[in-house]
């Protein structure tokens, strides 16, 4: 019997090993916003394609991505929505746990920036009345794939030219990957230069559906 179980939590700990990784994190987080190339991976991840490779290959031996061919391309994907699942309920741990985790969170975020005294499901009312505008600042290709309701995609390399689109008599929401990424932060920081009322949600398209709320797909 001792050998059954040692067996059996041996299987289980494939699964810790495979994300005992800061790169292989950052991977599954990159996959929670749609498939992608090993290259598209890489550049994203800012690693080489063979450290890529070799780092989805782990992945995908512990059953946690999948891939498909296209053409002379072999594309990547989370096996399902549960990987993203466990990608937030491991990192909220580490923020509930871990000081020296929410002290780098709180560096991110600009004083008076963060979305605060409106919950999640208030924040959709208004944004489908018009009162606020949520803005997706990942690229385009990762708003196709699943965005909050009543989203606009507006990639942050193209925010500075389509300033003039923004309302300035309302609101403006911007998010992306989740909270360590540093897009929404960017574009909050230059809102709020350029005079507009701008905050950041450190929710992306994992998280909100984690909380159990709606994703457009």
């Amino acid at each position: 019997m001792r050998e059954i179980k040692d067996r059996l939590y041996e299987q289980v700990a494939r699964i810790g090993k495979a994300v005992a990784s800061p790169k292989r994190l950052e991977l599954i987080e990159l996959l929670c916003q749609g498939e992608k190339s090993v290259e598209l991976l890489a550049a994203q991840a800012e690693i080489s394609v063979k450290l890529a490779s070799a780092h989805l290959r782990e992945l995908r031996l512990a059953r946690l991505v999948d891939t498909r061919k296209a053409g002379k391309y072999v594309v990547y994907r989370l096996a399902s929505d549960s990987v993203a699942d466990l990608w937030v309920s491991l990192r909220a741990q580490a923020e509930e746990r871990l000081v020296e985790l929410q002290v780098a969170l709180s560096d991110l975020v600009s004083q008076g920036g963060e979305l605060e005294g409106i919950d999640r499901k208030t924040m959709l009312k208004k944004a489908a009345a018009g009162e606020l505008l949520v803005l997706d600042v990942r690229p385009a290709e990762e708003y196709a794939v699943a965005h909050l309701p009543h989203a606009r995609s507006l990639p942050v390399d193209e925010l500075k030219k389509r300033l003039a689109e923004l309302p300035k008599d309302m609101p403006l929401v911007a998010y992306c990957r989740g909270p360590f990424c540093l897009m929404a932060k960017s574009a909050v920081d230059l809102l709020r230069k350029r005079g507009y009322q701008a905050f950041h949600l450190s929710d992306g398209v994992a998280e909100w559906r984690a909380r159990g709320l709606p994703v457009t797909t």
